[in-house]
């Protein structure tokens, strides 16, 4: 009796695992497939450029007034030890206006030339990128608030970086979606990481189908493409607990809107505690595992 009941539970076994593995097996046309993968390289090629997320090094707020800084630890903003000069200078908020004052034994440039005196200008009007060694840094505006984010040419994650684990590309996760307009423009309150919210008026949503059940995602204006932040059944287990990113065209060359779920890729915020990243709305979390995409990112302290 126990040897039939032992094959009966492996052959249980079997049919659950076939079940639960189904989403995971390479799906597709070879076209489609080298597409997606020539996708995910140039993503991967983007994140290792100088001005992408893996040579994040710090993030530091502004206070009103004269901000010294330096890699000496008496600085109201303390560089790492050994990649700055110990003083470097100042950078000076008033009102919505950072000026660099530099130090004159500080060898400091911006685009190629040494300055002394500078108006910065934020991420959110062409930011002024300043230089020192591998050290690249530039004011960053969140809401009221200035900051300072640094890079490193030489992080020890750009450094140690070896790509992203992927599910297996699967066409099945690519969806023919609809709009859906609101009677009126939806407020849709967008949170970051930082606890401050936007609030965003978004006129219709996303539909699509799979396997029967209809869902809805609150897409963002991007332009001539729409950005979705979403979160599914995945997320804090095999994909980043906070969600995930997607851009998805208003309309391709035949006039459809396409989601394709395996360009679902992490935010910046998965590789670095120096990011100020978005969070899904409420209603833009799926009850469904979408096993496409990125999976968590576990490099470098994650």
């Amino acid at each position: 009796m126990k040897k039939y009941e032992t094959i009966l539970g492996l052959i249980i076994a079997f049919f659950i695992f076939s079940s639960c593995s189904k989403d995971y097996r390479e799906n597709g046309s070879p076209e489609y497939i080298a597409k997606i993968n020539n996708w995910h390289k140039e993503r991967i090629e983007n994140l290792k450029k100088e001005n992408g997320w893996l040579n994040l090094v710090g993030l530091y707020w502004l206070k009103k007034g004269d901000n010294k800084f330096g890699s000496d630890k008496s600085n109201d903003i303390i560089f790492p030890e050994g990649k700055a000069p110990k003083f470097i200078g100042s950078l000076i908020l008033e009102d919505s206006t950072v000026t660099a004052k530099i130090n004159p034994d500080a060898e400091v440039k911006s685009g190629g030339v040494k300055i002394i005196s500078l108006k910065l200008k934020d991420d959110l009007h062409g930011e002024t990128v300043l230089e020192s060694g591998s050290l690249r840094w530039f004011i960053i505006k969140r809401g009221d608030k200035y900051g300072v984010r640094l890079r490193d040419l030489n992080s020890d994650l750009l450094k140690n970086f070896t790509g992203i684990d992927t599910y297996p590309v699967n066409s099945n996760w690519r969806f023919e979606a609809s709009l859906e307009p609101y009677p009126a423009p939806k407020k849709v309150l967008i949170q970051n990481v930082l606890g401050q919210i936007d609030s965003v008026l978004v006129p219709a949503a996303l539909k699509f189908e799979k396997e029967g059940i209809v869902y809805r995602i609150d897409p963002l204006d991007a332009g001539r493409q729409y950005f979705i932040l979403f979160a599914d059944e995945t997320s804090g287990n095999e994909t980043y607990g906070s969600g995930r990113f997607l851009y998805a065209d208003k309309t391709d060359s035949t006039g459809k809107i396409i989601i394709d779920f395996n360009k679902a890729y992490n935010p910046p915020c998965a590789f670095t505690k120096y990011a100020t990243c978005p969070l899904p709305p409420q209603q833009n979390y799926l009850k469904m595992n979408i096993t496409a995409g990125e999976k968590m990112f576990h490099g470098a302290g994650h």
